[in-house]
């Protein structure tokens, strides 16, 4: 793997502060990046792995399967992978495949390294600041299959235009998914699901696979049930589950 595709030990030291509100089209992440603070074991486990594993979007990128040791059948990307669970679910599943997962969140990224470092897991590179800025630095038609799941709500309606599918955010999706690639969005909460497909219909390179809303209730076939799915249902709320096809230029 090039060394200048990955982020420095000393970039990686510094958490990153809260930003300020940015321009959507520039950013579209908002809010705090650190929940409780890491155990001594999980900070030093983060500060020997992650930087072997962090990506930098300042780098040229010329040649994404470049990004991992070994050549790639394809490539996958999971933006907010939260807990990990479902991200190295798939790499365990799929070492074919090489994974960009997306976290702004220290205890999420510290998550990842956890489960990485306990099943040893060479198929997952990791990048902890808005993933819109990984999606401008993405070859054009270098993703096969992108996950949005379970993304933050914001349920406030003055804050909905915080939410990160957004024409902007779709249409970065659209430029690094290879025609035929799949765009998978899971949510619980169903003003989002609609708020998603009324975004989604702007955009006809997108097909809905499976539309009616008993097939939106099924998880995917190679789904992992994550700790946040299962609250949901304690809960009461459903989730569901859309999956897109982008459809050629």
């Amino acid at each position: 793997m090039s060394d200048q595709l990955l982020g420095t030990a000393a970039e990686q030291n510094d958490v990153p502060a809260c930003e300020s509100v940015k321009e959507e089209k520039k950013s579209s992440f908002f809010g705090r990046r650190k929940g409780k603070p890491l155990s001594p074991r999980q900070q030093a486990l983060l500060d020997e792995r992650l930087p072997s594993l962090l990506l930098d979007p300042n780098m040229p990128m010329n040649d994404i399967k470049s990004l991992f040791d070994e050549t790639k059948q394809a490539i996958w990307m999971e933006i907010g992978f939260g807990g990990a669970e479902h991200m190295s679910y798939q790499a365990i599943q799929n070492p074919q495949v090489g994974l960009i997962g997306c976290e702004p969140f220290v205890n999420g990224v510290s998550k990842a390294i956890d489960q990485i470092a306990a099943h040893d897991i060479a198929n997952i590179r990791l990048y902890n600041e808005d993933a819109a800025h990984i999606l401008d630095w993405l070859p054009v038609g270098s993703i096969d299959k992108l996950f949005l799941l379970y993304p933050d709500p914001w349920h406030k309606k003055r804050h909905w235009k915080r939410r990160f599918v957004s024409h902007h955010n779709l249409e970065r999706i659209i430029r690094v998914l290879k025609p035929g690639g799949i765009f998978r969005f899971a949510s619980d909460i169903a003003d989002y699901v609609d708020w998603t497909l009324e975004h989604i219909k702007k955009h006809p390179q997108f097909k809905e696979l499976g539309a009616t809303s008993e097939q939106r209730q099924q998880p995917y076939p190679d789904w992992k049930r994550t700790r946040y799915e299962a609250k949901a249902y304690r809960e009461g709320r459903i989730p569901q589950y859309l999956e897109f096809e982008r459809l050629a230029d």
